[in-house]
């Protein structure tokens, strides 16, 4: 198998060895549970690179910036505050929480503010170009690895499924409807717009596809390996 063959982006979320079969489950396997934890810890490591660049952040992150300047809180906080409100708009198209939505919203908050402080700042231009190339890269990562552990979307995911489904309206159509609104309305509070959240914008749908492939060969392959073992 080429490169090209193991790169070609997923058009699904792959079912791994380590992949929930119930994705309501309270018990989850160890390593089922190790694979969310690391794919939330990367995701919100990535998204505090993209912050901690200062050439723009992910539409989200715009929004939570946004209120964190309006309100007085860290990043980490806001990001969680709009999660929370995020899965209040849950509750009127009846999707229900699993335990990785709840892991995600804290997780990936707590992420933000530990990391951020810890992250240089860059005064070169070309550093904080690679920043975002990087934490795009970790973002990508920590989504195919929480998305394959299948404990629940994260709360904006699953808030883009539900809508998706209730109104019959395709999901790209949604997905750009919803970011390019919470873009709006950050930029307008005061968040962070710039080259860096164009480059998420374009890139992070491929990049994701392609993780997600890589995790369903690196999955499926070592679930051969168990079951040839057994």
């Amino acid at each position: 198998m080429g490169l090209s063959d193991y790169l070609r982006p997923a058009t699904k979320v792959p079912t791994t060895w380590w992949s929930s079969p119930n994705p309501m489950s309270l018990k989850p396997k160890p390593s089922t549970m190790t694979i969310l934890i690391l794919g939330e810890f990367l995701f919100g490591l990535g998204d505090a690179m993209l912050i901690a660049a200062d050439i723009g952040n992910t539409p989200w992150t715009v929004l939570a910036q946004g209120i964190a300047i309006q309100v007085d809180l860290t990043v980490g906080q806001a990001t969680f505050l709009v999660s929370a409100l995020v899965l209040l708009l849950w509750i009127p198209i009846k999707e229900v929480p699993g335990l990785g939505t709840i892991l995600n919203a804290m997780i990936i908050a707590v992420t933000i503010d530990l990391t951020v402080p810890l992250i240089p700042q860059s005064e070169s231009y070309a550093i904080s170009l690679l920043q975002v190339f990087i934490g795009i890269l970790l973002i990508a990562i920590g989504s195919s690895m929480y998305l394959t552990a299948n404990l629940g979307p994260g709360p904006r995911d699953g808030w883009m499924t539900g809508i998706q489904r209730v109104s019959g309206i395709p999901i790209g159509r949604v997905r750009i409807s919803i970011e390019v609104s919470v873009l709006i309305i950050g930029i307008f509070l005061g968040g962070k717009f710039g080259i860096g959240t164009i480059l998420f914008a374009i890139a992070i749908g491929p990049v994701v596809a392609s993780c997600l492939a890589i995790a369903g060969r690196i999955g499926s392959q070592n679930r051969t390996n168990l079951n040839s073992q057994q």
